[in-house]
């Protein structure tokens, strides 16, 4: 069981890691995707990614999150002064230059995106996200996306870039429509809390229809320590309960959870090119 989308570095401020990872590993997990907000945060992980080898591997990506390029929106828990007074070109830059000597748990680019709920301009947003593309196309990795209210404007991004290679839409919570439109691309979609709530309806239908139609398509994520799983709000998120997310899939729909694990597992492998 993989989680494909966790703020490690988030989580360490609210939990003990130590105690979170273990918990999951006992929970059946064995492999981490640890996403990036900015560079304090990639050097962060990939530090994790080396201090906890001995539990499970944790691959890291390089990004610069869509809530935290500018300086009004930055939150001071998850950014140092000294960045806080950096120009966007200039961590764009220090993104680039990370790329050209690639630790050893980097397996994407990201976190990146657009976001229709906050106050960083869009124009920014959409430089920034379009600087990401071309580096993972460059560089020849996928591309880890965000989203809320946007993803017409990541299907722009995508043919604005003309961008060639493949990645994940994190936390998919969208329409059959949208979801084909990013499969069409190549994409592969992240399945989280979001179905463990019975309202969430609308997303369960979808990922019915994937489920029939493009099982090798569809990841799990915890998106930790956010989006607490129905049952467990007011606490952080965390890896261990991924298992809430693959008991709802299997309660819901006719699969059973070692088939929901087994082919998640192997999706993720695919998707980062991971062999050993």
């Amino acid at each position: 069981m993989i989680d494909s989308h966790c703020h490690l570095d988030l989580l360490a401020q609210k939990k003990d890691l130590r105690v979170a990872l273990e918990s999951a590993k006992a929970a059946g997990l064995t492999r981490i995707m640890a996403p990036s907000i900015n560079a304090e945060s990639w050097q962060a992980l990939q530090g994790l990614s080396e201090q906890y080898s001995g539990l499970f591997p944790i691959d890291t990506a390089l990004g610069l999150h869509p809530y935290f390029l500018t300086a009004g929106s930055f939150d001071k828990t998850h950014s140092s002064p000294e960045e806080n007074s950096q120009s966007v070109e200039e961590r764009l830059r220090q993104l680039e230059n990370a790329t050209t000597n690639l630790h050893p748990s980097v397996k994407a680019v990201g976190e990146t995106g657009i976001d229709g709920h906050i106050t960083v301009p869009l124009a920014l947003q959409q430089h920034v996200l379009y600087t990401h593309l071309k580096l993972a196309d460059k560089v020849s990795l996928p591309v880890i996306l965000h989203h809320r209210k946007s993803h017409h404007l990541l299907v722009e991004a995508l043919k604005q870039t003309k961008y060639q290679g493949i990645g994940v839409v994190h936390a998919f919570s969208g329409s059959v429509e949208a979801a084909k439109g990013y499969i069409e691309r190549g994409f592969y979609l992240g399945i989280g809390g979001t179905i463990t709530y019975e309202r969430a309806q609308k997303t369960r239908n979808t990922l019915e229809f994937l489920l029939e139609h493009h099982f090798d398509k569809l990841l799990l994520e915890t998106d930790a320590p956010d989006m607490p799983m129905c049952g467990r709000q007011g606490e952080p998120n965390e890896p261990g309960y991924l298992t809430d997310v693959v008991n709802a899939m299997s309660e819901c729909f006719t699969v059973s959870t070692q088939e929901i694990v087994s082919t998640t597992s192997a999706n993720y492998l695919r998707l980062f090119n991971i062999t050993s």
